[in-house]
């Protein structure tokens, strides 16, 4: 089975996802054992952003780090198990809002795919880039 990279790499959907990892040097640990779950913005979502924002955040790697370490969680965890809670910390270490009383939204992104698996986790694709704080 493919794992998260593999995934996002040949989806076709998360070329500004897959760049921003490579960018940050966090390809390896994504395709580390893991396990992970990954809150994955796709092109759509980054395309949000305000004009510029992706440009300044590849010129500041560890803010850029930051905020992709905030899309990823330790642990697998399915649409199933996030609806047991209402919140989890991601590998950033700030909480992420989990809200599965009406659809399935993290923070204030709408989960558009759940339950993608990986080899070494799961992928739910979301349509909005998320934020600390």
């Amino acid at each position: 089975m493919p794992d998260i990279v593999d995934i996002a790499v040949s989806a076709g959907s998360f070329e500004t996802l897959v760049t921003a990892v490579k960018a940050a040097g966090l390809v390896e640990t994504l395709k580390s054992p893991g396990p992970f779950t990954v809150f994955a913005p796709n092109d759509d979502a980054f395309a949000k952003l305000p004009p510029g924002t992706i440009q300044t955040l590849v010129q500041n790697i560890p803010q850029l780090t930051r905020i992709l370490k905030y899309h990823v969680v330790s642990g697998k965890l399915t649409k199933a198990d996030l609806e047991k809670v209402d919140s989890v910390i991601s590998v950033e270490g700030s909480p992420i809002r989990i809200d599965t009383s009406d659809g399935f939204e993290v923070k204030n992104a709408t989960v558009l795919a759940a339950d993608i698996e990986a080899d070494n986790g799961v992928i739910h694709v979301i349509d909005t880039v998320i934020l600390m704080g």
